[in-house]
């Protein structure tokens, strides 16, 4: 998940897919491009209500006033509706069968994409050839600081992680093809979310049709790269891996996108999710407004369910830089349109998905196990640390790239930074643990997660810039909680 994403339409990219026959849409769905109401196709709302058969009743108030229903998720009650009505909210929302009712994409969906905060950044040029021309076990590997730093390739000589366990990528779509990955990929389990959050398990809709969308398919490699002779090795190198693409073509990650993407997890048996990326439009979604709060209380709903279904949920904690326990001044939401300069956010307003109950949020640390300069970070805010990746820290590697070395589309590798490299690192080792533990619970999961972690203490002048004053404050003292929460994860715990 990040603030400080990969630039333009090409880097937007983190999300996966979503689709089978257990989530058929309900309704119509509409195809034609967003527009104003005069000119085009309608604005999308998200419409809360009872959950199972109750709500066809939700779904008769959104028709009841001039909506068409896109999407039905009666597991949660949530509607995914559009209309050409810009007032089609409040007009719902005194409907029967309506508990709330709001805008998912800020009725900006006429207006150009911004370059905006989108995922993780690609630092510096993928030179795939180079690397794939390079022979040898695991050719790649003496690159890989960040899986030493977690004890991975010392774990992997106990257990490299079950097939059984499944990973769900909610990300940007996996390249299927790619030798580190095809070994893993479960195409039964895979599916796109981003035509208006209905399930598409078409391979061309859940896999990146641009070379350039890498993001979910780097996620992917740290997760469970292949032991195979070839390029890298993932955290969890056996397990299997579903792409649910929730990110579009424009980089965009809307609540209906993400809402299908953890209900297809759920229902799909998936067993733990990846989750580098943060819902779209505002980077804080707030209780404040009518808007914002429909969105983030469907997508919580969702999460919730998620839960409900023994699903383990990771995320990524931002690229902000941000001290997520204080308030903050977004000066880039919403990223469909306008920003609004002057929105001052406090706890009211929350990070979808990092911030939700039961998401086990991580920040980064670079080489040098130090919170990455980008990192967001805040007591109570994070669970656990891993490694994303820093520029400004040097390993003691050939290359001495502080940045994560994994997977790329069209069967190469490169380098990324961010918490969106993190957060599948901890994914990785909750597959580990779950192969090692078949029979325990998401909530026993992710308890020993936080349990084996090492902890980190706050570093005492934090000062990565160099500029002689403090970059960030660090709560906690000893326990280095406030970057870190329970410390950094470890991987040769969780196998033994």
């Amino acid at each position: 998940m990040s603030r400080k994403g990969l630039r333009g339409r090409t880097a937007r990219i983190a999300g996966s897919a979503l689709a089978l026959a257990l989530l058929v849409p309900a309704g119509v769905v509409s195809t034609a491009a967003p527009a104003p109401a005069s000119t085009a196709a309608p604005a999308h709302f998200v419409v809360l209500g009872p959950t199972g058969d109750g709500l066809k009743l939700t779904e008769d108030s959104v028709r009841a006033v001039g909506g068409t229903v896109v999407q039905s998720w009666p597991q949660i009650g949530v509607v995914v509706a559009t209309s050409t009505d810009p007032a089609f909210a409040d007009a719902v929302r005194a409907q029967p069968a309506v508990d709330q009712a709001g805008s998912t994409r800020n009725l900006a969906e006429q207006l150009p994409p911004t370059q905006s905060t989108r995922l993780e950044a690609l630092e510096g040029n993928v030179d795939a050839a180079a690397f794939a021309a390079q022979a040898g076990q695991e050719p790649l590997e003496p690159e890989q600081w960040d899986m030493r730093q977690i004890k991975a390739d010392q774990a992997h000589q106990v257990s490299q992680g079950s097939a059984d366990i499944t990973v769900g990528v909610l990300d940007s779509g996996i390249d299927a093809a790619h030798p580190d990955l095809a070994p893993n990929i479960d195409s039964t389990k895979s599916v796109s979310c981003v035509n208006e959050g209905v399930p598409d398990t078409r391979p061309e809709a859940w896999q990146p049709q641009d070379p350039t969308q890498s993001h979910g398919t780097h996620v992917a490699g740290s997760i469970a790269a292949a032991r195979n002779g070839v390029g890298v090795a993932g955290v969890a190198p056996d397990v299997s891996l579903a792409s649910v693409r929730v990110v579009d073509d424009d980089g965009f990650i809307y609540p209906e996108y993400a809402i299908c993407g953890f209900i297809w997890a759920a229902e799909q048996g998936i067993d733990v999710t990846n989750n580098s990326y943060f819902v779209d439009p505002w980077l804080l979604w707030c209780e404040s407004d009518p808007d914002q709060r429909a969105g983030a209380e469907a997508v919580r709903r969702a999460v919730a369910y998620a839960s409900s279904k023994d699903v383990v949920t990771v995320a990524a904690a931002g690229n902000a830089g941000w001290d997520l326990s204080k308030p903050i001044h977004d000066t880039e939401s919403p990223n469909n349109g306008t920003p609004q300069q002057d929105r001052l956010t406090g706890p009211e307003c929350h990070v979808l998905p990092g911030e939700l109950p039961g998401v086990v949020a991580v920040s980064a640390v670079g080489p040098d196990l130090v919170k990455s300069y980008y990192s967001s970070y805040g007591l109570g805010s994070v669970a656990v640390t891993a490694p994303g990746g820093d520029k400004d820290q040097v390993p003691d590697t050939p290359s001495r790239n502080g940045r994560v070395l994994s997977t790329v589309p069209g069967g190469g590798w490169g380098w990324m930074q961010g918490t969106s490299m993190a957060s599948p690192h901890a994914a990785g080792v909750v597959a580990l643990l779950r192969s090692a533990h078949p029979e325990w619970s998401a909530q026993q999961v992710t308890g020993a997660l936080a349990n084996q972690a090492d902890a980190l203490a706050c570093p005492e002048n934090y000062d990565p810039d160099g500029d002689g004053k403090p970059d960030a404050v660090c709560a906690g003292g000893g326990t280095g909680a406030g970057f870190y929460g329970a410390g950094l994860v470890d991987a040769l715990d969780a196998v033994r």
